[in-house]
């Protein structure tokens, strides 16, 4: 079975029940290449695996009849490696808790290409009348453009003196949408579809400093300014978007070839980009996008997006983040690391630490939980648990979710600790599972785990500032508390300084108790569970 165009016919695919396209892909082609309405900029496997099983589904039902023109600006060999080859198509495969695989060959993707070898393309399709959606996923590190002090970063300097040759990504969708202002201030709607909270604001916070500085030099009309500011002609939409998209596994792979589909092996590109032409993912999905587009939409709420105004968005990213998916993958991270573990599936087998994110969850999360309205924190957090976090075909490691940990805590727990302040509760050493989470925290900073071991941490930018702090630990030997307090006392890293709420002073208790041996990190958990019930 070739993954292209002219095999779809191989009666091989309907035999291993795969899903093939419903729809007349050249006619869907030819539509779009004539009158395009959705332009998107990345060409990651959480586009094929989520929003353009998106479309797919709304051209087998007639919803829709233009499909997706993606523009690769980073990488783009990935178009030569992963789109090319393929005729644009994809096959997702969904990895169901139950055991059971979904095949979807995905052929809602009308053309690829690379922004600087198609760049009067994408110049034209930009600027059509029809254009509704522009979207991206280009990661968050792609917005930044500014350092802390509003400065522009040393490496795109170049991007605020001249729009000629753009470096980052900014600069390139800021010139893109002067063209467009310049072509009649046509409408159009930016869509980040990143997994960064405010992500429209801080998209346009890029774009229109960039465009500022241009005005300033004269390089563009002041009136740019005022296109980009006007909502009813440029929108910066706000999106929550929640899929886990790993790595192609080997396992699926090796499932894959027994059946007789060939292009899914992994090919490497020159900037270590991992790619194939299959995309596997977790079934569960979420879409909520804030309902602006000055140019008109297609109905994707027909395929499942939650569309709402800019509260809504905000708190069911909110939701997610703080309370019903987030804390609780990071603290399986944290643990996961401590104790041995290498899978995010296999912890949720793991007594200990399932019973540890229910008690955030559930017991300390869910009373100050954002209420999203629309939807059900509680059924959120049951179909985190019971379904998503044990999925074994998802090949999530606790070692990358452990990433950057020091810059996930003050959201994914302070904002839970400031929603109890908020209710007037001035001392929380009630609480005992998110303080084990900062107590677990300060154990992985020593690099030491339960079985005495060292261990290598997951980059994170803090870590040469915090692991000095505990750089004298060793198993059963008294703390240096003052070092315990520099760290414990940090909002920055816990959303709140903890001994100014009752915490301090337990968290570092918990941090002496899971110190004193070999085992004693799972035995202190056990403990405290055993308390809880």
């Amino acid at each position: 079975m070739k993954l292209q165009l002219a095999a779809l016919g191989d009666q091989a695919y309907k035999q291993h029940g795969y899903l093939l396209p419903g729809f007349d892909i050249a006619a869907m082609c030819a539509k779009t290449k004539k009158a395009p309405t959705w332009l998107h900029f990345g060409a990651g496997n959480i586009l094929r695996a989520f929003p353009c099983v998106l479309a797919q589904k709304l051209l087998e039902s007639g919803d829709m009849d233009t499909g997706l023109i993606v523009v690769e600006s980073y990488d783009e060999e990935i178009i030569d490696k992963a789109f090319t080859p393929y005729d644009n198509l994809c096959l997702a495969v969904s990895l169901k808790s139950d055991g059971t695989v979904e095949k979807r060959v995905v052929a809602s993707v009308a053309e690829a290409m690379g922004y600087h070898s198609h760049t009067a393309r994408v110049e034209e399709v930009f600027t059509a009348d029809s254009l509704q959606i522009v979207s991206m996923t280009i990661t968050e590190k792609g917005y930044s453009v500014l350092d802390a002090q509003g400065k522009p970063l040393a490496h795109y300097a170049q991007d605020f003196v001249s729009m000629d040759a753009p470096v980052s990504i900014m600069a390139l969708l800021t010139r893109l949408l002067y063209l467009r202002y310049r072509h009649g201030k046509k409408p159009i709607a930016m869509v980040s579809l990143d997994n960064c909270a405010h992500n429209g604001t801080i998209l346009f916070e890029s774009v229109y400093a960039i465009a500022s500085a241009w005005a300033e030099q004269g390089l563009v009309e002041k009136d740019f300014l005022a296109y980009l500011t006007n909502d009813s002609q440029v929108s910066f939409t706000w999106s929550m978007i929640d899929k886990i998209t790993p790595r192609p596994s080997e396992e699926v792979i090796a499932m894959l070839g027994a059946e007789g589909f060939e292009g899914a092996q992994v090919v490497v590109t020159g900037k270590n980009t991992y790619v194939s032409g299959m995309v596997n993912a977790e079934e569960c999905e979420y879409l909520a996008i804030e309902d602006r587009f000055p140019n008109g939409r297609p109905p994707l709420e027909k395929a499942g997006v939650i569309f709402g105004d800019r509260d809504t968005v905000d708190r069911i990213e909110k939701m997610k983040v703080c309370t019903c998916l987030n804390p609780l993958h990071t603290a399986l991270a944290i643990y996961g690391c401590l104790l041995g573990h290498t899978k995010i599936s296999e912890e949720m087998k793991d007594q200990t630490l399932d019973g540890l994110v229910r008690q955030i969850g559930y017991v300390e999360g869910l009373p100050v939980v954002v209420d999203p309205k629309i939807m059900s924190a509680k059924q959120f957090i049951d179909e985190v648990v019971n379904k998503r976090l044990p999925n074994p075909f998802v090949p999530d490691t606790p070692q990358r979710i452990a990433c950057d940990t020091s810059k996930k805590i003050p959201v994914r727990f302070g904002e839970t600790l400031k929603a109890y302040i908020a209710q007037g509760r001035e001392d929380l050493s009630v609480l005992t599972f998110i303080p084990l989470v900062f107590a677990g925290y300060a154990r992985y900073l020593t690099g030491i785990n339960d079985a005495g071991e060292r261990f290598t941490q997951s980059p994170d930018p803090n870590l040469p500032v915090l692991t000095p702090l505990l750089a004298d630990f060793a198993l059963g030997k008294p703390i240096d508390q003052s070092k315990l307090q520099a760290l414990f006392s940090r909002a920055d890293i816990f959303g709140v300084d903890l001994y100014a709420y009752g915490l301090g002073e337990k968290v570092e208790h918990m941090f002496t108790e899971m110190s004193t041996a070999v085992g004693a990190i799972r035995a202190t958990l056990n403990r405290y569970l055993q308390e809880a019930r």
